[in-house]
């Protein structure tokens, strides 16, 4: 199993996918065409996603299309040399996978060994369920069961700042609350910048700044390049 699980599409003020361009040609090598799904994206139309996905990745000389533009979603996820997930929804994003009644395509495709990647809501389906996304539930999907890649859950996008006289949760708050409900499953979070690789049975967190494991009412800091393949078993 291939996995690039990103954070996020940008870090702090750069161009769209550029701080992992590095990570994205070492995860596509050898692969001429990917296969996009937009479907996280609720203020951008599908083409206009693609668009932009196709653009920033313009300097690994890959061929980009989009689930959207097949008339048979199974036929092309079945073909598909790489997969990528964009961010947006998350909710919008596995209602979409349950209506095309691709969810267990796509997690045997990558079981077999298709890379694959994600970021924001592309990485958080990747989890073992969708419970600890940040998004809105703007719609209901089929489950909340998701792609079930890793045994564990997922918050991308992770920062736990507070503005002075703010009295809603902030994301530990939440996450918290979770593990109150369910002590022993772990919850990786990864800050902007930041990615989850999964080679095989090897779990490793890439990027500046490491990130965080939330489990059992207890918050512990990773180091960026630690080895997390423990949360495996």
């Amino acid at each position: 199993m291939q996995l690039l699980l990103l954070s996020s599409s940008r870090a702090h003020n750069s161009e769209y996918l550029a701080p992992y361009m590095n990570w994205l040609k070492s995860q596509l090598q050898g692969i001429d065409e990917l296969l996009f799904i937009p479907y996280a994206g609720v203020t951008i139309d599908a083409d206009g996603y693609l668009k932009q996905v196709a653009s920033a990745l313009t300097p690994l000389n890959i061929k980009v299309t989009s689930l959207h533009q097949y008339r048979q979603p199974q036929e092309a996820i079945s073909k598909a040399q790489a997969i990528a997930v964009g961010g947006g929804n998350t909710f919008q994003l596995l209602k979409k996978l349950y209506q095309e009644d691709i969810v267990k395509l796509i997690r045997q495709r990558v079981t077999e060994g298709v890379p694959y990647i994600g970021w924001s809501a592309g990485s958080n389906i990747a989890g073992a369920s969708i419970r600890t996304t940040n998004d809105m539930p703007i719609v209901e999907p089929e489950s909340f069961d998701a792609l079930q890649l890793l045994p564990l859950q997922l918050n991308p996008h992770y920062s736990d700042y507070k503005p002075e006289g703010f009295h809603g949760e902030t994301r530990d708050m939440r996450l918290a609350e979770f593990m109150v409900l369910n002590p022993t499953t772990p919850i990786i979070a990864i800050p902007e910048g930041t990615a989850l690789q999964r080679t095989g049975d090897a779990l490793t967190l890439l990027g500046n700044g490491g990130g965080y494991l939330f489990r059992g009412g207890k918050k512990t800091a990773i180091a960026e390049n630690s080895d997390l393949s423990y949360l495996l078993d």
